[in-house]
């Protein structure tokens, strides 16, 4: 099961993708493989050397008594060198890391992250008129009427 961000692509356009390993606890991997998770308003901070998942929502597993606070820092699991290019990259400006995606891959929790510049508001609405106008076409070459 992959959860999306779905606000990600929208808002911003991606530079450069990779997928990275996430610290959780046992109620947490729980609550990723039943789907119960929200990165609408995440976004990932680089600090101390380290890159940490800010705002990204997990909600409660059910029958967990004992469950941390859902908005928690988790911390992201990427090598030194990466972590390195990507600060570096950041330093110069208009540029932030944004997870676009948390799934399961064997039995281990990934996060899609990338290297995102904001769009500007005339960019959303060329590439929101851009997606209609291909849904368009698809449908006419299926044959379909509006």
């Amino acid at each position: 099961m992959r959860i999306f961000n779905k606000k990600a692509r929208y808002k911003y356009q991606i530079l450069e993708k990779i997928e990275t390993g996430i610290v959780l606890t046992g109620a947490e991997i729980k609550s990723i493989r039943a789907g119960r998770v929200d990165l609408s308003q995440s976004f990932a901070r680089i600090r101390d050397g380290e890159v940490y998942l800010v705002n990204a929502h997990i909600y409660p597993w059910m029958g967990s008594q004992k469950f941390a606070d859902s908005r928690r820092e988790k911390k992201l699991l990427l090598h030194k060198r990466q972590i390195l290019n990507w600060q570096g990259k950041i330093a110069g400006g208009k540029l932030t890391l944004v997870p676009l995606s948390i799934y399961i891959k064997g039995n281990l929790a990934k996060v899609e992250l990338a290297l995102a510049k904001r769009k500007a508001k005339f960019d959303k609405r060329a590439s929101l008129k851009k997606k209609t106008v291909e849904r368009e076409i698809e449908r006419e070459l299926r044959g379909e009427k509006f």
